[in-house]
């Protein structure tokens, strides 16, 4: 449907409809058309009955997609994102029926657990440290119980599992996806395609055009980063200030939930500020894409790809990464604590590590971004635009409502929201399978919250395709593009970060450097006490002791670090045990990813690209085209033969061959396979084989015939 400014033009039912399969050529001329002014729109109508009742219901959340119904519809590119959306759900059932089970063994095995055991034990008596300056006090251990608890549930040895069978299923992910895509592309006939191409009608430019605009890309996401990690810094400010805060409160219930408050206050902070960076960062993407002037449409697409993702990605796991790998690490040792402005010292981890501040990061960020952007956004925006467009026809007086016409299909049409390309839909499945599978080790639920995610997802996805957007023009494609190398480097990385996450940022090393290494009883026994160090609270600096302490006189307290004790000659130095568990959690990194790499190839080599009805499908079609072609070369000899014998019979005294010479038999010029005889084939009463195209300077009669020279020439018939 073609739309003029202020007043459709509908010319045929060919102008109609005909946009669904119009040529790289036209779609550039009628693209040039609406840029000037000449049109608003140009869309082809929407007929969905059977693919609204069949596909965009969430009723039908259990059914499978009607895949080439979509393709039909929507054309190969859409029909593979929804294909490959169908794949990467369906293989999140294993995933999440796994992590279900890991779960579950944390919390079969948390009132078991001997080091959340010492830590909840007040006998004990550990005395920590302040947490921070002046108004905070010395505490008990013991109080962090059930922050102890709340960590085994996703720090025990069988997150170690779940991170490498995590690390093999994206691999299995992507081999399952290149098979489903060759399927399809072997069934819509896409083998040996080219994509439409829309060329810019822009005229050749030079790099030195070209240089202002890469300039202007290269400083902007410069920009870009340095306003992430800007955001990042300023929660991580507001994280120490509200703590500082909260601690000098006199009401004991709320020091006694600082952590937790600020930490669940700060996620949420960093949600919002990351979905409002999102939508500015998609809007900068397109901007300096722009700039670039890229030559084709794919080219447009696959730069604005690369910017979109590089933005998005640093935006939404900067804070995640702040916490898994920094948050901790550089605040110093009591009486050496590192200070920001000078004013702030610099927070810590919980008693039971970083791992349940992450999992805490993790899930809010990625449950929020789900149900807010993924899910309200796509649903709320467009239901929104829909009432504000009722409520204006409503505003029309009745005689004028009275004299209108019923609205043709394409005034419906032209109401809807225009399409806009795939990257947004293919941007939040990447960014959500980053969370599936990088931090996976931290969150074992991440797989079963991303599947209930996507069962809606998918329907939603297709209800706003059907109902609240334009129908596309329909466009070729080979696969899912530049989406599949970026999916592949993310699996990759994959292995890395959770090989550095469970080294150090679990506990998982140093238990097990202590179980083998330093335990007197080969168990976990005195695990908590081991990891522990001793600091002399007369070396702590001047007004930064605690003012009033409630625990009356302490001179030691006790600090989560492998340091050496006050009374050592090397006092606050690092301790022998610290270079053993740094040594063990280096060589975890290699033999895990190493590990992970190995199993990786393994699964990659065992699964075929290929299915095996493909390859006999092709087999057969190959057999049959060998047999077609063996029928044409005989019946094209036959024929032959029976030239060779008529003109034998027409001319018998200058075609009498010599003794012992029989008809021209194929060989080293000929691939031709042999057949009958002409004597046979003379007194055979069969159909005369219908005239072809043959050429004689192959046959030299001439030559004469022998058993060597037949034995030889017939090594060159077979086909």
């Amino acid at each position: 449907m073609l739309s003029r400014k202020r007043k459709p033009l509908i010319n045929d039912t060919q102008t109609l409809l005909g946009l669904s399969h119009v040529s790289a050529l036209s779609l550039s001329g009628i693209s040039t058309l609406i840029a000037k002014g000449v049109y608003d729109a140009a869309f082809p109508l929407h007929d969905v009955s059977v693919l609204h009742e069949e596909w965009a219901r969430y009723s039908a959340f259990y059914k499978y997609q009607p895949i080439d119904l979509v393709r039909k519809y929507f054309g190969e590119k859409i029909g593979l994102y929804f294909a490959w959306l169908g794949v990467y759900t369906q293989l999140l059932v294993p995933a999440s029926i796994v992590g279900i089970i890991v779960f579950g063994y944390g919390v079969a095995t948390m009132d078991t657990n001997i080091p959340s055991l010492e830590m909840c034990d007040q006998r004990l008596n550990f005395t920590m440290c302040p947490l921070c300056d002046r108004a905070c006090d010395f505490w008990h251990l013991s109080t962090a119980c059930g922050t102890a608890k709340a960590s085994h549930l996703f720090d025990n040895p069988a997150t170690v599992f779940f991170a490498i069978f995590m690390s093999l299923w994206a691999v299995l992910f992507l081999e399952q996806w290149k098979r489903r895509q060759i399927s399809l592309s072997f069934s819509w006939d896409l083998t040996g395609i080219e994509e439409d191409e829309v060329n810019s009608p822009i005229e050749k430019l030079t790099w030195k055009d070209r240089l202002p605009g890469y300039l202007i890309n290269v400083s902007s996401i410069l920009f870009m980063f340095a306003l992430t990690f800007s955001a990042v810094f300023g929660v991580i400010i507001y994280r120490i200030t509200i703590s500082a805060i909260m601690a000098m409160s006199p009401d004991p219930e709320i020091r006694h939930n600082v952590r937790v408050t600020v930490t669940a206050t700060a996620v949420i902070i960093n949600l919002v500020v990351i979905l409002i960076l999102d939508e500015i960062y998609g809007a900068v993407a397109v901007w300096l894409t722009e700039l670039e002037i890229p030559k084709t449409e794919t080219n447009f697409e696959e730069r604005l790809i690369l910017k979109a993702f590089l933005l998005k990605f640093m935006n939404a796991y900067a804070p995640i990464f702040y916490v898994a790998f920094f948050k901790g690490r550089f605040a110093g040792r009591p009486g050496n604590y590192v200070y920001v402005f000078n004013d702030f010292r610099m927070e810590e981890c919980a008693p039971g590590g970083c791992l349940i501040e992450l999992c805490i990061q993790l899930s809010i960020i990625m449950l929020g971004k789900q149900l807010i952007q993924n899910n309200i956004f796509e649903i709320g925006i467009p239901k929104l635009k829909k009432l504000v467009r009722t409520l204006k026809e409503k505003e029309t007086t009745p005689k004028a409502r009275e004299e209108e016409k019923p609205p043709q299909q394409w005034n419906l049409d032209y109401a809807l929201a225009p399409f806009e390309g795939l990257t947004p839909e293919y941007m939040e499945m990447i960014i959500q399978f980053g969370f599936v599978s990088l931090f996976v080790a931290s969150f074992p639920l991440a797989p079963l919250f991303a599947l209930l995610n996507n069962i809606i997802e998918i329907r939603l996805d297709a209800k706003k395709f059907v109902t609240e957007l334009r129908r596309p023009v329909a466009a070729r494609a080979k696969d899912i593009g530049i989406w599949y190398n970026v999916l592949s480097g993310m699996g990759k990385f994959s292995v890395i970060i959770n090989a550095f996450v469970i080294s150090f940022t679990s506990d998982f090393i140093p238990r097990l450097v202590y179980e083998y290494m330093y335990s007197p009883t080969g168990t976990m026994h005195g695990f908590i006490d081991h990891t522990l160090s001793y600091f002399n609270v007369s070396d702590l600096k001047p007004g930064t002791a605690p003012q009033n302490s409630e625990l009356g006189n302490i001179t030691l307290c006790r600090y989560k670090d492998y340091r050496e004790p006050p009374w050592s000659p090397d006092a606050y130095q690092f301790s022998k045990q610290y270079w053993c568990v740094l040594a063990a959690r280096l060589a975890f990194v290699i033999l895990f990813q190493n590990l992970v790499m190995f199993l990786s190839l393994v699964v990659a080599w065992v699964i075929p690209d290929v299915p095996k009805t493909i390859v006999e499908q092709l087999k057969r079609e190959k057999k049959l085209l060998v047999d077609v072609f063996l029928q044409e070369e005989k019946e094209k000899l036959q024929l032959i033969q029976r030239l060779f014998a008529k003109d034998a019979t027409l001319h018998p005294s200058s075609n009498t061959l010599p003794p012992g010479q029989d008809l021209p038999i194929p060989g080293r010029y000929s691939t031709l396979p042999s057949g009958p005889t002409a004597g046979e084939d003379r007194g055979g009463g069969g159909p005369r084989a219908r005239c072809r195209a043959a050429s004689f300077s192959q046959f030299n009669r001439n030559i004469a015939s022998s058993p060597m020279k037949e034995n030889e020439n017939s090594k060159h018939t077979a086909v």
